[in-house]
C-alpha cells in the first residue's frame, strides 16, 4: 500500500461525490423556476439509492467474478473487501477502490434525469433508478472495468465514456421518448431560470471532474498528472469552441453556452484522459462542441424528441465522440496494453473494439431502459397530469417552493 496514493484516492472519491450536488445546481439553473426543486431532487436523490445498492450488491456485481456480462455476489454487503490490502494489484486497498467506484454510479444515474425534468412523476423515477443500476450500470461496469466482455475485446475506457456518459445519455433519450414531450414543447421559448446556478454547477462539476479523471489512474502517479492536464485542456478548448460557434451563429456568446461547452469538453476527454496526448485533448475539446451543438440545436429538432436539459445531446453524443477519438489517438506511450493503440498510430484493433463497445452500450442501455419503463408504466403513470405540469412539479410533487415570494406564472 502507498499512503500517498491512498490520500489521493480519498480526495478523488470526495471530488466525484461532490459532482452530484454540482449536477443538481447545473440542471436546476437550466430548468424552469416552478420545477427547480423537482429538477434538483431528481439528480440528488440517487445519492441515497446508489450508495445503499452499491454496498449491498453493486460492487460485487461490478467487480467480483470473471463472467462475461456481470459479476457475482461474492462481495455481498462488502463481505471480504479489505481495508488494508489490494487483491487487484493496486496501491490502494480494495475498500477504497470500491468507495471510489461507488461515486461513479451515483453521478451516472443523475445525468439521465435531466432529460425528463418538468413532467415525470417522482415515484416511478424512484422505481426506475435502482432497477437501471442493477440491470444496466453494474453489468456495464463489469464488462468494461471488471474484466468482462468489452474489456476482453480490447475496448479502452479510462474514466467512463461508455460506462457513465453513453449509458446515461442513451437512457435519457429513451426516458424522454417514453415519458413524452412537455405539453408546451416548441410552443413556448424556454430559458434557463437561474444562470448563476448554471455557472455554480459547472464550477463544481469541473472541480469534481479532476477527481473523476485523474483519480481513474488509481494512484498518485504520472498517469494521474497526465489525466489532469488533458482534462483541463479539453474543458478549456470546449468552452472557447462553443463560444466561437455562438458568436458566428447569433453574435451573442452566452454564459450558458460557455458552461455547456466546458462540460462537453470534459465529457469528450473522459474515455481517453490517461491514454491520449495533450494535443489530442486540445482537438477533443475543439471538435466536441460543434458536434454537441449540432445534436442539441439541429438533430433534436429534426428527430422531434424532448430531451429537456440535453442529457443525450451533451453526454450521450459527447461520450460517443470522445470514445471514437480515444480509438484514434491512444498513444503507444500511454496505452495500458502494449500494441492496443489508436488508428493514427497504425492499428485498427482499438477502433473496431471501440465501435463494438459503443454500439453494445447503446443497445444495452437503450433496450433495458425501454423495457423497464414499459413495465413500470403498466402499474402507474410515468408523467404528471397536464394541470400539474402547468402548476409546476415543485408544488404538485413535493409541496416545496424554491422562491416563496414568486407569485406570477412561470413560462
Amino acid at each position: 500500500m502507498n499512503t500517498g496514493s491512498i490520500a489521493f484516492m480519498i480526495v478523488s472519491s470526495a471530488l466525484v461525490f461532490f459532482m452530484t450536488p454540482g449536477l443538481a445546481f447545473f440542471y436546476g439553473g437550466l430548468g424552469r423556476r416552478k420545477n427547480v426543486i423537482s429538477t434538483m431532487m431528481m439528480s440528488f436523490v440517487p445519492i441515497g439509492i446508489a450508495v445503499l445498492m452499491w454496498v449491498v450488491l453493486g460492487y460485487s456485481l461490478s467487480f467480483s467474478g470473471e463472467h462475461l456480462l456481470v459479476g457475482n455476489l461474492g462481495a455481498f454487503l462488502m463481505n471480504g473487501v479489505s481495508e488494508t490490502t489490494s487483491t487487484k494489484g493496486y496501491e490502494i486497498p480494495d475498500m477504497l477502490f470500491a468507495i471510489y467506484q461507488m461515486m461513479f454510479s451515483i453521478i451516472t444515474v443523475g445525468i439521465a434525469t435531466g432529460s425528463i425534468v418538468g413532467r415525470m412523476r417522482f415515484s416511478p423515477l424512484l422505481i426506475w433508478i435502482p432497477l437501471w443500476l442493477l440491470l444496466v450500470y453494474y453489468p456495464l461496469a463489469h464488462m468494461v472495468w471488471g474484466g468482462g466482455l468489452l474489456a476482453q475485446l480490447g475496448a479502452l475506457d479510462f474514466a467512463g465514456g461508455n460506462v457513465v456518459h453513453i449509458s446515461s445519455g442513451v437512457a435519457g433519450l429513451v426516458l424522454s421518448l417514453m415519458v413524452g414531450k412537455r405539453y408546451d414543447h416548441e410552443r413556448v421559448a424556454f430559458r434557463p431560470h437561474n444562470v448563476p446556478f448554471v455557472l455554480l454547477g459547472t464550477a463544481v462539476l469541473a472541480f469534481g471532474w479532476i477527481g473523476f479523471n485523474s483519480g481513474s489512474a488509481l494512484a498518485a502517479n504520472h498517469i494521474a498528472v497526465h489525466a489532469f492536464v488533458t482534462t483541463v485542456v479539453s474543458a478549456a478548448t470546449g468552452m472557447l469552441s462553443w463560444l466561437f460557434i455562438e458568436k458566428m451563429i447569433s453574435n451573442k456568446p452566452t454564459l450558458v453556452g460557455a458552461s455547456t461547452g466546458l462540460v462537453a469538453g470534459l465529457v469528450a476527454i473522459t474515455p481517453g484522459a490517461g491514454y491520449v496526448t495533450i494535443g489530442a485533448a486540445l482537438v477533443s475539446g475543439a471538435l466536441v462542441s460543434p458536434v454537441c451543438y449540432f445534436a442539441i440545436s439541429v438533430l433534436k429538432k429534426k428527430i422531434g424528441y424532448d430531451d429537456t436539459l440535453d442529457a443525450f445531446g451533451c453526454h450521450g453524443v459527447g461520450g460517443i465522440f470522445g470514445g471514437l477519438l480515444t480509438a484514434l489517438f491512444t498513444s503507444p506511450d500511454l496505452t495500458p496494453e502494449a500494441g492496443n493503440v489508436g488508428l493514427f498510430f497504425g492499428s485498427t484493433h482499438l477502433l473496431i473494439a471501440t465501435i463494438i463497445a459503443i454500439t453494445f452500450t447503446i443497445l444495452w442501455s437503450g433496450t433495458v431502459t425501454w423495457l423497464l419503463l414499459s413495465v413500470i408504466k403498466k402499474f402507474q403513470p410515468l408523467r404528471v397530469s397536464e394541470r400539474d405540469e402547468v402548476r409546476g412539479l415543485d408544488d404538485s410533487e413535493h409541496e416545496e417552493t424554491a422562491y416563496p415570494t414568486f407569485l406570477g406564472l412561470d413560462t
